[in-house]
């Protein structure tokens, strides 16, 4: 399938999140999504992913829309007047979690490429008085809208699987993280069991996260190649089992951090 047209097929749907309207597809864990009632509150969603509740009850609800795969910023020990970059930053929940983090000297910057994401995590941001976040237009696999060697951290919450060149999108983050030792990626993401050929691709499934998924081996072969040192999974558990799949394939959440050099 067409790069150009999954990326057309993922900015309508994830457009239709922000805009609260009914979608065909799942992008949620098989505790939410394949309850019997199906009956589920976004932020009950984010609680099964791995986001605090307290936490949550801190930042504004239009904010939380149940979408991801864990908490990447559970693992980004961040520190008050860093730089912070959440790519695929959706209406900001990772954004406006950060922002309490790197206090008023730091800064946070949200990247998507959805214009009703986009339009959403601003009025949001606007609203309650986020003073050091931002939001910009960006495709993460193409060129991310930041200097070179700028920021100290860059986390994404279950969108690099949404790219189709991996390698570009570690590329990228590696070119505006700072070379200093210990500038960080922390990544929430899915890996699968079997990959998926260019023919059986479904446009649905891979705006779910599942068929756009690599392997483990081929995840983290992707950040090497980015040329990433120090790379570690913090943290792994089922996504997806077996059951949900005709070829018998499973999808695993992580989390990975990698260290630039």
């Amino acid at each position: 399938m067409q790069k150009e047209l999954l990326k057309e097929k993922i900015k309508e749907n994830y457009g239709r999140i922000a805009l609260d309207e009914n979608i065909d597809f799942c992008c949620s864990p098989q505790e939410a999504c394949c309850s019997e009632t199906n009956n589920i509150s976004k932020k009950q969603v984010s609680s099964i992913i791995g986001y605090n509740d307290i936490e949550l009850k801190s930042i504004p609800d239009e904010s939380v829309l149940g979408l991801g795969c864990g908490a990447p910023l559970n693992f980004a020990d961040l520190k008050k007047g860093e730089t912070l970059v959440d790519l695929g930053s959706g209406a900001g929940i990772d954004a406006f979690l950060a922002s309490k983090l790197v206090g008023k000297e730091g800064k946070v910057i949200g990247i998507d490429m959805t214009d009703e994401m986009l339009e959403k995590a601003r009025k949001v941001s606007i609203a309650n008085k986020y003073e050091n976040v931002e939001f910009k237009k960006g495709d993460i696999e193409e060129k991310i809208p930041i200097e070179d060697n700028s920021v100290e951290v860059v986390i994404s919450n279950c969108v690099i699987n949404l790219t189709s060149n991996k390698t570009n999108t570690f590329k990228e983050i590696y070119r505006i993280l700072k070379k200093n030792g210990t500038a960080r990626m922390i990544i929430s993401d899915l890996i699968t069991t079997k990959e998926i050929g260019k023919d059986g691709i479904n446009t649905n499934d891979w705006c779910s996260c599942i068929d756009g998924a690599l392997t483990k081996e081929n995840y983290l072969q992707s950040i090497k190649d980015a040329g990433f040192q120090n790379i570690e999974i913090l943290n792994e558990k089922t996504y997806m089992d077996e059951n949900h799949f005709n070829d018998g394939r499973k999808i695993v959440s992580i989390i990975v951090k990698a260290i630039t050099n």
